[in-house]
């Protein structure tokens, strides 16, 4: 019979350790039940330099002041020299690694993991590194971690459990809206003029991750009202599936309307699991203050 076993701390079950970054937004339980890993990232704003590791551990509502008042930030992707670090830690116990990383079509990170999972298997020939592109980012590469770690503990082997990453991250879908027009004006997504158009009649975008793990405005609506109905509605359109229940609701520290579209979501579907969460800080660098997003396992990424 298989033996399967955790040790406390190490997350450890069927003898590998799932891994993942800080951009994924997973909540505090999950990481007390299972214990993955968490590989730091880092971030800057107001020119100061913040190390990223605990999903919780964070003060969001200095980072978002910070933000509101004119601060600018920028993100860095990891370096294979701090995965190498990190996976050598892991392989020295004896395990083997499944690391689920930020999507590649938003950041080079996952260059990175699969350079250092090369360098790290000349060293360790007997061990085995997957690195896993989410093409998923804050809730969405969550909710694939946390559904791997499920799978984990029903006894789901590693290649099995990567190909399950594999075959269902498309089934991830990220609908959001962003309140300031000009976070998506600085990091290239629309034009200085879209952004200032927009601001003066309070036109809100309305933005899905597409299938290449990308980010693609889908449409404008006027006001943000409109705009988080919008996004709940993706949801209702979606087909629920009670097997995958967790939605999450990650913004920018704007929880009250972030619980107002939770309970839409509730009447809604009575069985969803709603998280409501700051978004990550390597993410809400470049969609800013008051940003509103519904991330779900459903029917409708394209």
């Amino acid at each position: 019979m298989k033996k399967n076993f955790i040790r406390k701390g190490g997350g450890v079950l069927n003898n590998y350790l799932i891994m993942t970054d800080s951009s994924a937004d997973i909540p505090q339980d999950f990481l007390d039940r299972y214990h993955p890993a968490i590989i730091p990232m880092v971030f800057e704003v107001g020119n100061e330099e913040c190390r990223h590791q605990d999903p919780d551990g964070w003060d969001s509502k200095t980072f978002f002041d910070k933000l509101r008042n004119g601060a600018t930030g920028r993100t860095s992707q990891i370096v294979p020299g701090v995965y190498v670090e990190e996976f050598s830690k892991v392989l020295d116990r004896g395990l083997d690694i499944l690391y689920i990383s930020l999507s590649s079509g938003l950041t080079s990170t996952l260059d990175s993991a699969n350079l250092a999972a090369n360098m790290v298997r000349a060293t360790y020939p007997e061990r085995k590194v997957y690195c896993v592109d989410s093409r998923c980012a804050t809730g969405g590469q969550g909710l694939l971690v946390m559904y791997a770690l499920q799978n984990q503990e029903k006894g789901m082997s590693l290649e099995e459990n990567a190909a399950w990453v594999e075959n269902n991250r498309l089934k991830i879908c990220h609908w959001f809206t962003v309140d300031d027009l000009d976070f998506l004006k600085r990091g290239g997504r629309i034009s200085p003029a879209t952004a200032w158009i927009g601001g003066k009649l309070q036109i809100k975008p309305v933005l899905r991750i597409v299938e290449d793990g990308t980010l693609e405005i889908t449409g404008k609506v006027r006001g943000s009202k409109i705009a988080r109905q919008t996004i709940v509605g993706k949801f209702k359109e979606s087909i629920f599936n009670p097997d995958y229940p967790y939605v999450y609701l990650c913004h920018g520290d704007a929880e009250p309307e972030a619980n107002m579209m939770r309970d839409e979501i509730l009447a809604a579907q009575p069985g969803a699991i709603v998280i409501v969460r700051p978004m990550s800080p390597v993410i809400s660098i470049h969609t800013g203050p008051g940003v509103q997003s519904v991330i779900y396992y459903g029917s409708n990424r394209k």
